[in-house]
């Protein structure tokens, strides 16, 4: 009674970590840049990336365009998460002075070919989005939304143009957002007169300049269409120079692109002069919570409305888990231990009767021994990267940090995985350490990067900027040949030196028969069924995941991750105890690899929603975008399964020395 009260007192604890941990779920975020202050007419230089759409998933150096270009054109310097994720920065010919409005302000004229006409057309077809950065800071367009009242989302960057028909034809033409109405805001100090941008926006603008039905995914519909990126053909005076003045806009005389102005078509010897206007706007905010707006979504409730129902039931489920696990297991050792006469131990069943046979190697026992020393590695990159996040070190504001501490973390974590695997080796009797490491260091990324390598070359092929360089391949090499395989082999030689695991109970020469099962206790339907409530634990955070992922949208909740993250460790534990305990009772001890398979079998249904995800949320146009697609979900679930199983692994293992050293064995 003192355990189960014990066990009471533990889950009411957890429930209250949980509470305290979703008021603060939200997390916080150390700003990762220092803030550099502005004084009035200070230069504004615009960055330019890449172009994006949720359509294809496949990036484009914004130059890749004919679009405005500065004299020179300079990349800056990218880390290694940038690169992977297709980012290309460059300068652009958009500058402004701190504070100092500007309207109808040319970048430039160009004249379009055939084949730079098509080259827009097919990048309005696909949906393209135009990414800038100011200060570090990405564009985005806010869109209020008319079924919530005072509620705004943004939008990364702005679409390179539209699809439409003007009134009373059935013509499909091609417009494009050559003007821009941009809008900084900045945060004042009024001791010192500097100011610091807090926001960088191209603001909501209702126009009436397509009055006629737009054209989507072949359905005509006519809508209200909220933008400042604005497609106007501008018109002017005579023959075109460096002084010449629009008549469809003029800064000298006041008079800014309006409604009523025509559409720039998009065709071949089109002449297309792309202007800006940029506009200064005080704001409260300060430096250090200008994240705040971009992180802060309008779907805030509907997401932890969904996470707190996923997170009650799992902790509801695993504490009766736990509860029935307790009482059940304190009887059985009460009841084993007190068997003392030879008759009433010829009668004895259930797992105490396996115990010559349970802490039998099983077979292919090395590939499991390389399987958990792989799955230790990617715990501790988890978790490791999952505080950092929660305390604020991953900020938004560096662009892919995330992807650049988790690899770092991956190779680093190499050493851990070398010692988890030659300590299990050495267990099951293994004399080879250098063979089982060097399986351990190469398995599991070499698979990876062959499938990697196959997606890349598909990349290479559309001539995509998310196409991985070959100095950024090299340097991944070296960070798996230099780094993590020394590492591994560092710590398998520390982890075989030490002594061997000694079993709780003998292991008998002669394996034990195992008798004919029940159907419910088939291996297969067994390893299915444990999978589905570590699933279960994790599903609903998946979907923002992947859709911050595929539809380009903010994601900066890691409080509410990290909750989740130890809800799956402990569903996990629970799940893969539960059926190894009815396993051992029906007398099959075959349990190390089922151990592993049970948790992990949660990755089957991962990617069966990946799946499913992708025929229900997404557009993807082309063939080679679905087959990156499924390649990159491929990789994540691999991944989840290792993560995954050695998790159930490691709680079977304690749990099995724990209960078969509780018991007396004759």
């Amino acid at each position: 009674m003192m355990a189960v009260r014990r066990t009471h007192i533990a889950f009411d604890l957890w429930i209250c970590v949980c509470l305290f941990l979703f008021n603060h779920s939200h997390s916080f975020y150390l700003p990762g840049v220092a803030p550099e202050d502005f004084q009035k007419g200070d230069l504004l230089k615009v960055k330019v990336n890449k172009l994006t759409s949720i359509k294809t998933q496949l990036p484009y150096s914004y130059y890749s365009l004919p679009y405005c270009k500065p004299e020179k054109i300079v990349d800056s310097a990218e880390n290694l998460g940038e690169v992977l994720r297709g980012d290309r920065i460059e300068n652009s010919p958009y500058v402004f002075n701190m504070r100092e409005p500007q309207m109808c302000k040319v970048a430039c004229r160009i004249t379009l070919t055939a084949k730079t006409a098509k080259e827009f057309k097919e990048k309005i077809n696909d949906e393209y989005r135009v990414n800038m950065i100011l200060d570090n800071l990405p564009l985005v367009v806010p869109i209020t939304r008319l079924d919530q009242e005072s509620s705004t989302v943004y939008q990364h960057g702005f679409r390179v143009g539209l699809r439409g028909q003007y009134a009373g034809t059935k013509e499909e033409k091609y417009f494009i957002h050559n003007h821009l109405a941009f809008t900084v805001r900045f945060h004042k100090d009024p001791q010192t007169e500097t100011a610091r941008i807090v926001g960088f926006e191209v603001k909501p603008f209702s126009y009436s300049v397509l009055i006629f039905p737009l054209v989507f995914a072949h359905i005509c519909v006519i809508i209200l269409v909220y933008s400042d990126e604005i497609s106007v053909k501008h018109e002017y005076e005579g023959d075109w120079s460096d002084k010449t003045r629009l008549t469809t806009c003029d800064a000298h005389a006041k008079r800014a692109v309006t409604n009523s102005e025509a559409p720039q078509e998009v065709e071949d010897k089109q002449e297309i002069i792309f202007t800006y206007d940029v506009e200064f706007v005080e704001s409260n905010v300060k430096w250090a919570y200008r994240w705040d707006t971009y992180l802060l979504m309008a779907d805030d409730q509907i997401h932890w409305f969904s996470i707190v129902n996923s997170l009650m039931i799992v902790l509801f489920l695993s504490g009766m888990v736990a509860m029935i696990m307790l009482r059940t297991l304190y009887r059985d050792i009460s009841k084993y231990n007190q068997l003392e006469t030879q008759e009433e131990a010829q009668e004895e069943t259930g797992w105490k009767l396996v115990h010559g046979d349970v802490f039998r190697p099983p077979t292919n026992s090395d590939l499991l021994c390389v399987y958990v020393g792989t799955g230790v590695q990617f715990f501790g990159m988890i978790l490791i990267t999952m505080l950092f996040a929660v305390l604020g070190f991953l900020s938004p504001s560096n662009r892919g940090g995330l992807m650049t501490a988790m690899l770092l973390l991956w190779v680093f974590m190499g050493i851990f995985a070398g010692y988890s695997s030659a300590r299990l080796y050495k267990m099951f009797k293994g004399t080879e350490w250098k063979s089982i490491t060097l399986r351990t260091a190469f398995m599991f990324p070499a698979s990876v990067f062959a499938v990697f390598f196959v997606l890349n070359a598909l990349i290479w092929g559309e001539k995509s900027s998310g196409a991985v360089p070959f100095g950024t391949m090299f340097a991944l090499v070296v960070l798996w040949f230099g780094i993590s395989v020394p590492l591994v082999f560092v710590g398998g030689y520390v982890g075989f030196k030490k002594p061997a695991l000694e079993d709780p109970v003998k292991t008998n020469k002669i394996p034990r028969q195992i008798p004919e099962q029940a159907w419910y206790m088939n291996s297969v339907f067994s390893i299915l069924i444990g999978g589905i409530l570590p699933f279960g634990a994790v599903f609903i955070e998946l979907f923002f995941i992947l859709t911050s992922i595929w539809l380009h949208q903010f994601y900066y909740i890691f409080g509410f991750l990290f909750i989740v993250f130890a809800i799956l460790i402990v569903t996990c534990a629970e799940i893969t105890i539960v059926l190894c305990y009815f396993q051992l009772c029906s007398e099959d001890y075959l349990w190390w690899w089922r151990s592993y398979l049970t948790s992990g079998s949660s990755a089957l249904y991962l990617f069966l929603y990946a799946a499913f995800y992708f025929f229900t949320k997404l557009e993807i146009t082309k063939p080679v975008s679905g087959v990156l697609y499924f390649g990159y979900m491929l990789i994540v679930s691999y991944s989840f399964f290792v993560l995954t199983g050695t998790i159930g692994f490691y709680a079977c293992f304690w749990f099995t020395r724990l209960i078969y050293s509780s018991v007396k064995i004759d």
